[in-house]
């Protein structure tokens, strides 16, 4: 609900930026010096009369991308249903477990990926999936395969997967705003810079493209802040937690250290280059080689060192 309520305010607060950056001014002094001003009663009005219309667009397409999450990471990550008559093993593993817990059936889905990884999707009951990698169906034991499921059940039961889609529909939508609204500032001055030379000769245009620079690093500041920010949201306590409701449900926390290990080895989905949904994973995929901002990136992770995973369960 935080994050929910954080979108409109930080969105409608973007665009007031964005206004001023638009509301900016050239004058000239007494010796002819040039200087800028804003006009703010300008920049109110304008704001004004697009924040309805901002919040409308963004309303509409949050609340599709809200109805429509599963549609989208099916279409993302290939996933497609998978039957029970096609792979009673999984689906016994799946019933089995809810009927321990008391929950009802979710959705199956399958990726004909040879790699190994999973994740729980879905804002409600109609719509919660298990999906699961063709790798990690046949490289894992029933009892791995059953503490993989557990885990991602606990996501279920804990609520965490709508956090989960808020945070992705919320870093989606902000960031095509920010691209479409810089690039649409860099035309407008780079023209009017170049029109402002060509027409008098002084250095207005390029004073002009300084202040969109600066602008830009900003906004890219703060969408990277923000970005932060929900990670954070997705705290990595949540990792700690659905590991812990796997040994529960399993009685076994030996069968999901061992399965982390394997998955670990091989994880992640080889056609799928999205961070957004890399978050889901139950192991969030690692490239081979990492860069020094790779590694500053790790420090804000969703998730918690495997191995320290492993750690805990093989204390259980």
């Amino acid at each position: 609900m935080v994050l929910l309520l954080m979108f409109p305010c930080i969105i409608l607060g973007m665009l007031w930026v964005f206004c001023c950056i638009f509301g900016i001014r050239e004058t000239y002094d007494y010796y002819g010096n040039s200087l800028f001003s804003l006009d703010y009663d300008t920049i109110n009005e304008v704001w004004l009369g697009w924040a309805p219309w901002a919040a409308g667009i963004v309303g509409i397409w949050l609340l599709i991308a809200y109805a429509f999450n599963v549609q989208m990471i099916q279409h993302a990550t290939g996933a497609q249903p998978l039957e029970r008559k096609e792979n009673p093993r999984v689906y016994n593993l799946v019933e089995n477990l809810c009927m321990s817990c008391g929950m009802p059936m979710p959705k199956v889905n399958i990726i004909e990926d040879p790699q190994l990884n999973a994740f729980a999707s879905g804002i409600n009951q109609k719509s919660y999936t298990v999906t699961l990698t063709r790798g990690i169906i046949d490289y894992l034991s029933n009892e791995e395969l059953e503490g993989v499921i557990a885990h991602e059940l606990t996501h279920i039961r804990n609520r965490d997967t709508r956090v989960l889609i808020v945070s992705i529909v919320f870093v989606g939508i902000l960031s095509t705003v920010l691209m479409v609204l810089t690039r649409g500032v860099l035309r407008v001055f780079l023209w009017s810079g170049g029109s402002s030379r060509r027409s008098n000769g002084k250095n207005g245009g390029g004073v002009a493209i300084i202040v969109v620079i600066i602008a830009a690093i900003v906004c890219a500041a703060i969408a990277y802040f923000l970005t932060t920010l929900t990670r954070f949201a997705i705290s990595r306590k949540r990792e700690f937690m659905a590991d812990a409701g796997s040994a529960e449900l399993t009685h076994n926390p030996r069968a999901l250290a061992s399965a982390l290990r394997k998955i670990s080895a091989h994880p992640g989905l080889g056609h799928i280059n999205r961070e957004d949904i890399a978050q889901l994973y139950i192991i969030h995929p690692k490239k081979t080689t990492q860069s020094f901002f790779d590694k500053l990136q790790s420090l804000f992770s969703t998730h918690p060192s495997t191995a320290e995973r492993i750690r805990i369960l093989e204390q259980f």
